[in-house]
């Protein structure tokens, strides 16, 4: 799935610029993102939250293997597991979106 994530910002090539607003991350992240906030094109900021899924899911991997390696309280796990669900959440609601105008675009008459 972590492929599958990555290449969400292979299949978008779209010259719009928009503010960079980043997905996954803290209120302080999201915060200074926006006071600082710089135009970057839609695939540079796809390829950003894509990037920051992978972090997050191996992060949520690691977290678990140190689990039970008897290196990480039960705690640490949950929250990183948990962070790792809402990223996939995330992701999947892209993919489906992405899908559904995809398909809303094939069935526009020419």
């Amino acid at each position: 799935m972590i492929s599958a994530v990555s290449s969400i910002s292979s299949m978008i090539d779209s010259p719009a610029a928009v503010t960079a607003v980043p997905a996954f991350g803290t209120a302080a992240t999201a915060a200074g993102a926006v006071a600082g906030a710089s135009s970057v094109s839609f695939s540079d900021m796809m390829a950003q939250v894509a990037t920051s899924a992978v972090d997050t899911m191996k992060a949520g991997e690691a977290a678990s293997i140190a689990g039970i390696q008897g290196k990480a309280s039960v705690q640490q796990v949950v929250e990183a597991v948990m962070s790792a669900e809402q990223t996939l959440q995330t992701a999947i609601a892209i993919r489906d979106k992405v899908v559904a105008a995809y398909q809303e675009i094939a069935r526009m008459a020419i």
